[in-house]
Parts: C-alpha cells; sequence; structure tokens
C-alpha cells in the first residue's frame, strides 16, 4: 500500500505476544482487589467536557492542554476520558449508589486518554486500574488503598518500589499555602520559564513540581505547607503514618507531593521506581473529600489511587517479570479431507465442554499434514490430535505429544480420549 493507515501517535496496539502478560498483571489486580471486596465498575471512554473541567480542575495541565475534546452532532461538549476518578464519581451519583449503601469500594479498568507527547511510559491512550473508597472518613482506609499498592508488587514480584506522602490539608489550609506560594513566586517572577509563569495565575502549586533544573534552587526555597496545616489534618496524616508503620510499610514524608488534580486533599501519595526513568511513577492516589459535594451530591470522605497498567508492565519486564505463555491452544486437532474436518470441529467442542477451560484449536486450513503440524507447533499446543479416514472409521483419535523428546504418539477410543488428554496436560 502507498499510504498505509497506522495507529494513532502515541495509541498502541497490544499484540498476541504481549497479550499473556496484561493478562497476568489484569488478573493480579483482579484477584487481589476480590480478596478486598472491592467491586467492578465500568464506565463509559466518552463523557461530557464539563465533568472534567469542573471535576479535574480548569486550571490543570490536563484540562487545560491535554484532553481530545470534540463536539458531537447533537451539539453536545464531549471529551475521550483522562482519568477515571470523575467518571465513578459521577456514576456513583447518577445510579444513587450511595444511597444503597453509603461505604462503597469500586475499581475499574481500562483505558484513558491525554494528548501528551509520547515517549517511554507516556501514551496518549493509556491503561489504568483505579481503585475507589466512599463514605469512611478514618485513615485505615487511606492505609488500605496504600496497601494495595504494596501487595500488588508482591504479587507481580517486584521490587524496589519506594511510597512517598504527604498530607495537602484542608481545603482553607490549601488556600492559605497557594496564596503565599502566589507571592513567593511573583516575587521571583522574571527567572520563572514559560511553564511556570502561566501555572502562577491557574495552578501555581505545580511550579512545585517542575522539572527545570534551572528553577531548582527558587523551589527548594519555597514556603513549605507545614506552617499552613490545619490541626485535624495533622492528625489524620499522624494516625495514617502509624497504619502504615503497623503494616510494616515504609514511606518517605514529601512536602513537595501535591499532585495534579485540583479535588485531593490530606493524603496525596506515590509508588515510585528508580528503573523507568522520568516516568517512575506506577500508583498514585490520595483522598477527594470535597469531590462529590462539588458534583451536587451529599459530602462524603471519599479516597483513590490508578494503577499505571504500562509502566508495570515495563517495571516487570525490567525485572525479569515472566510474561507468561504465548500458546492460543492446549489441543490442536489435525485432520485428511473434509469428513475428518467436520468430525474434528465436533470432537472439538465436546472436548471443551467435558473439560472447561481446555483450550481446544482446530486446523481449519487444512492441506498437506505437514503444513497442519507446523501450525500445530506455532500454536504452542503441547498435544496435536489426528483425524483420518482410520480414525474415522474405528472411532479414535490419534494422540501425538508434541512438546516431549521422541513426539510419542498412540490411537486412543475417543470414549477414553479426555482421560488421556488429563494425564497428558498436567502442568509441569
Amino acid at each position: 500500500m502507498n499510504n498505509p493507515i497506522k495507529a494513532v501517535r502515541g495509541m498502541n496496539d497490544v499484540l498476541p505476544a504481549a497479550a499473556p502478560a496484561w493478562q497476568a498483571l489484569e488478573a493480579a489486580a483482579r484477584e487481589l482487589l476480590a480478596t478486598h471486596g472491592y467491586a467492578e465498575i465500568r464506565m463509559p471512554v466518552v463523557e461530557p467536557l464539563a465533568l472534567f473541567r469542573r471535576g479535574v480542575g480548569a486550571g490543570t495541565d490536563i484540562v487545560e492542554k491535554e484532553m481530545y475534546e470534540f463536539t458531537d452532532r447533537s451539539g453536545d461538549a464531549l471529551a475521550l476520558r483522562p482519568e477515571g476518578t470523575a467518571s465513578c464519581v459521577r456514576a456513583v451519583l447518577e445510579h444513587r449508589l450511595l444511597r444503597e449503601r453509603p461505604m462503597q469500594r469500586l475499581w475499574y479498568g481500562g483505558p484513558m486518554f491525554r494528548h501528551e507527547r509520547p515517549q517511554a511510559g507516556r501514551y496518549r491512550q493509556f491503561h489504568q486500574i483505579g481503585v475507589e473508597a466512599f463514605g469512611m472518613a478514618s485513615p485505615a482506609i487511606d492505609a488500605e488503598v496504600i496497601l494495595l499498592g504494596a501487595r500488588l508488587w508482591s504479587r507481580l514480584g517486584l521490587s524496589g518500589l519506594r511510597l512517598e506522602i504527604n498530607t495537602l490539608g484542608d481545603p482553607e489550609a490549601r488556600a492559605a499555602w497557594r496564596e503565599r506560594l502566589v507571592d513567593y513566586f511573583r516575587a521571583h517572577e522574571s527567572s520563572l520559564d514559560e511553564d511556570s509563569r502561566r501555572r502562577l495565575t491557574t495552578n501555581p502549586l505545580r511550579i512545585l513540581d517542575s522539572k527545570n533544573p534551572n528553577l531548582a534552587e527558587i523551589i527548594a526555597a519555597a514556603p513549605g505547607f507545614g506552617g499552613f496545616l490545619d490541626a485535624a489534618s495533622r492528625e489524620h496524616f499522624e494516625a495514617l503514618l502509624g497504619l502504615l508503620d503497623n503494616l510494616g510499610i515504609e514511606c518517605r514524608i514529601n512536602p513537595r507531593l501535591v499532585r495534579g488534580l485540583d479535588y485531593y486533599n490530606r493524603t496525596v501519595f506515590e509508588w515510585i521506581t528508580d528503573e523507568l526513568g522520568a516516568q517512575g511513577t506506577v500508583c498514585a492516589g490520595g483522598r477527594y473529600d470535597g469531590l462529590i459535594a462539588q458534583f451536587g451530591g451529599q459530602p462524603t470522605p471519599a479516597v483513590g489511587c490508578a494503577f499505571g497498567l504500562e509502566r508495570l508492565l515495563a517495571l516487570m519486564s525490567a525485572q525479569g517479570g515472566q510474561p507468561g505463555s504465548t500458546a492460543t491452544a492446549d489441543v490442536y486437532l489435525v485432520s485428511a479431507g473434509e469428513a475428518a474436518l467436520a468430525h474434528a470441529l465436533t470432537l472439538a467442542d465436546r472436548l471443551r465442554a467435558e473439560r472447561p477451560g481446555l483450550r481446544v484449536q482446530v486446523d481449519c486450513a487444512g492441506g498437506p499434514l505437514g503444513k497442519q503440524f507446523r501450525r500445530a507447533d506455532q500454536s504452542g499446543a503441547r498435544v496435536a490430535l489426528v483425524l483420518g479416514e482410520e480414525e474415522l472409521a474405528q472411532g479414535s483419535v490419534t494422540l501425538k505429544a508434541l512438546r516431549e523428546e521422541g513426539g510419542d504418539q498412540q490411537q486412543v477410543a475417543e470414549t477414553v480420549l479426555a482421560t488421556h488428554l488429563d494425564a497428558l496436560l498436567v502442568p509441569a
């Protein structure tokens, strides 16, 4: 083709060879969340644009520069979701879930979209598993959400991740700190870069996250939050630190950790690795006690986090994690002739019914048996079943082991085939 159509820049295909690693990661997270009582919720990837402007914050980088926005044929302003918390809160309120149960533990997974400059660990379509807990004000639920990260790392065999944590206090304390930061950075405005000068009027706390080395000294000398922290938030934070200590989770207090979304208050945290360069945050979250009321609901405490799947997969690969098998079949049926192929389809269907979970693939392309056996080998199957005129006449199948030296084969009656397969397919 002269002009082949390719994937959108920064939006990647997950090919069959990579899919097992995704499935293993998703399964580990799903099983972990089930053991902690979290129920799955699924939201649309397209939401009203106003949802994110109101929830994430009109002055944030996400809303100002990174969202995929469009107007549909009805004239509605819509956006591809850039994150999941606002969507989850919208769904909880729309369907009155908190009226059914005032305390909810929910999780979701799927793609998010941000128009950023693509680079390793940062894509325009990326995938997250998000966790949200509603209706609980205790620091114990903060600790539980953070603990989910620690336990997921254990399940995935990951090491070297560190927890950084901070408190942003209540809205009044944060507003006072913001005002003091604005005064401070105004006094240094001539030394700020263009991006930081823009943030000075939209989201001054984000200046603290600047990676510009020329601003390091100015940022280091900026007023800290400690002098503005309200007593209740300080007590909450100290209790959380004690709970994490009891759980054996080490953390580093990072007073410059503010997160990039306007809805956070009190606890904010990040799980970080040094093995992925600049994109080292693999999980981040915090409290957002005011967001539900901001969307028109009753004041409700809430806390959550999101796991970045692409970054976790990159870390698993960097640490030598096993991606999982790429095999698409356990048993592969080879046939000679149309009658044998028709019977192979029936036999495969019966085997799947008799042994739930057994992956049985039928060679529907036909052709010489040699080519069919090559395709059987490529499928990753451990056993090939051969059907020909002789087997059809006798009600039998020729069974050939594909992964054993010598490739022993035997002819067995169809009535006892499942039992023979059980013996051959016992996990090594």
